[in-house]
């Protein structure tokens, strides 16, 4: 495997939308649009019919504005884990402004995303992810696949919002009963040329979303992703869809991904598929909000580009195709100014316009103040990044002061002896100065409730240990938690198994959590504790959390999380707490030992 190189800065990302000239800047009149000829279409395929409703898939020359003689080129752009950040890096506008200048320039384009767009932020929260879709259907997105967090709204929410698109939804691998709900795969002819895409999504959805969303009514899971621990249904489910396009007459084959390289997807990475198939041309990945670029060798030792492109629209991927040469590059176009390309250079064009309406209206909703906040409340190492210079989410392997800070929240006003938050479930910081409801829905955008349930010590030893099972690596299920400690020996392997839906399916051998303590005690293993935190995590199975199973539920649905906490806000925290919070690395409630040091 090799790395591809980056564009580490904004050069040519900066060069393609400063050349819009007056259709670029503010103040200025844009030029009267001319709608293209139509030279490309979306080819239907053989694939299953869906189980959620038809949708009417436009073409990809239907969604060029601006053109020009075409010159025979096609630039696919693609954008990945964008979680709301619409006025984030290049932002919605910077990535309609890209598209117009390349179509006035010849090419023909086409634009796909990689999964969770519509979740992640107070604007995709408050309307459950339909605000995020109009701005995709504004964009003329060609193609799209779920990624896991397009379920946080519930299954049937996130089938109303594939109804409403005016693009098409693919996956291979999710599937109803054993029918696919998506079909696995579509052609766009684009400039001569046909151009499959294959979905794919991680088969983690079900223990990184909600379980309950994939059950009936009984608690059965009626859906799921191939996830079999061998991974080997998976490779077959894409294998298939990939040799389906194939003899449907593509000339290249893009897998559009939601799968990641974290071990904890393991064995459905992007590197096992590409490992375990042949056919595939580019594998365009999202999930990790990586930006490697990788070239990496298939089944059959022929070489594969995986192209990643983070996350907020800090980086927007594109993949040109010559009319002469083929694929000639797929990379990133990088944007690292800590200023939003709109802002910058006062971009505006008609999805501004768009945004401008919908934050408007968003903000008359969410900008009352809450509190003053005096000590910043992180979820990032604050002195280390990654080999990329991105920061690290160490609510994801250790204690941070945040993690604190809502675990006490939590733990207070459910009167509990102990609280558990899963790290992956908090997903912003707290900057000093004024709190509002937005910087409240931004820290926990999930919709999450406050329960209350009791456990033997022994449960609770147990989920500590599912916890830490990954770390010194980041896991979205390692815990956060309030009135009570615990170290992690590092040097001894993780015991945890996992059953075919990735649930924790026991714990073998040595542990790597000890010298517990509940309240300045030794944990008793036979006696009861209250342990409060979401339901998720709880009641739900969330992260793979089976040892709460069987719990006797004390208190359920008490208040939504974004409430527990404003409430922490106004009435414990802003009096005579703030100090107590002052360390990022927290109070010292979680200590990893690691003898290799």
């Amino acid at each position: 495997m090799k790395l591809l190189k980056k564009l580490g800065s904004i050069g040519l990302a900066a060069a393609i939308i400063l050349s819009m000239g007056a259709c670029s800047f503010g103040g200025k009149e844009k030029p009267q649009e001319t709608q293209p000829e139509s030279t490309t279409q979306v080819q239907e395929t053989s694939a299953p019919e869906t189980l959620a409703p038809e949708i009417e898939v436009p073409t990809a020359e239907d969604n060029q504005e601006d053109s020009a003689a075409k010159n025979g080129d096609i630039y696919i752009l693609f954008t990945s884990d964008v979680h709301c950040g619409i006025e984030e890096g290049f932002g919605y506008v910077g990535l309609q402004q890209m598209r117009s200048t390349l179509e006035k320039d010849g090419y023909t384009t086409i634009l796909v995303d990689d999964g969770d767009s519509i979740q992640g932020d107070s604007i995709g929260q408050l309307s459950k992810g339909e605000t995020i879709l109009d701005l995709m259907n504004a964009l003329k997105y060609d193609v799209a696949i779920p990624g896991n967090h397009e379920f946080d709204y519930g299954m049937e929410r996130f089938l109303e919002l594939a109804k409403k698109a005016d693009f098409q939804y693919i996956s291979c691998n999710f599937n109803k009963e054993g029918e696919l709900v998506f079909k696995p795969y579509t052609i766009i002819e684009a400039a001569g040329k046909k151009i499959g895409f294959v979905g794919v999504t991680t088969p983690r959805t079900i223990v990184s979303s909600t379980p309950v969303y994939f059950q009936d009514e009984n608690g059965n899971y009626i859906y799921n992703f191939m996830q079999d621990q061998t991974g080997e249904k998976l490779y077959a489910a894409v294998q298939k869809a990939v040799d389906g396009v194939r003899a449907e007459g593509a000339d290249y084959v893009y897998v559009i991904g939601h799968l990641g390289f974290e071990d904890e997807c393991r064995p459905w990475t992007y590197a096992d598929i590409i490992e375990h198939t042949n056919g595939i041309d580019v594998f365009l990945d999202g999930h990790s909000h990586d930006t490697e670029q990788v070239v990496m060798k298939n089944k059959d030792g022929k070489e594969v580009v995986r192209s990643a492109v983070g996350t907020k629209l800090s980086n927007i991927g594109y993949s040109h195709i010559s009319a002469e040469d083929g694929i000639v590059e797929t990379n990133i176009w990088n944007w690292s100014n800590s200023i939003s390309a709109p802002k910058l250079f006062n971009l505006h064009n008609d999805i501004s316009d768009i945004i401008d309406v919908k934050l408007k209206e968003l903000d008359e909703q969410l900008s009352e103040k809450l509190a003053d906040n005096t000590v910043f409340l992180t979820i990032n190492d604050p002195n280390v990044v990654d080999d990329a210079g991105n920061p690290i989410r160490m609510i994801r392997r250790a204690e941070t002061n945040l993690g604190d800070f809502c675990t006490d929240a939590f733990r207070l006003q459910g009167e509990a002896d102990i609280a558990f938050i899963v790290g992956g479930n908090i997903r912003a910081d707290f900057a000093k100065g004024d709190v509002s409801y937005k910087d409240v829905l931004n820290v926990f955008p999930y919709g999450n409730y406050l329960c209350v349930i009791e456990v033997t010590g022994q449960q609770i030893l147990d989920a500590l240990e599912w916890g830490a099972r990954a770390v010194p690596e980041q896991n979205g299920g390692f815990l956060q938690v309030s009135g009570l400690s615990y170290e992690i020996d590092v040097a001894i392997p993780s015991g945890c198994k996992t059953d075919e839906n990735s649930m924790c399916a026991g714990i073998e051998g040595e542990r790597r959590v000890r010298n517990v303590l509940v309240g300045g005690e030794p944990i008793d293993v036979e006696k009861k504790y209250t342990v409060a935190g979401t339901d998720y995590t709880l009641l739900g199975n969330g992260d793979g959390y089976t040892s709460f199973d069987g719990a006797e539920v004390l208190r359920e649905e008490v208040k939504i999380d974004t409430q527990v906490i404003v409430d922490h806000f106004i009435y414990t925290y802003e009096n005579d707490m703030q100090d107590e919070y002052a360390d990022p690395y927290g109070q010292g409630r979680i200590t990893i030992i690691d003898d290799a040091e």
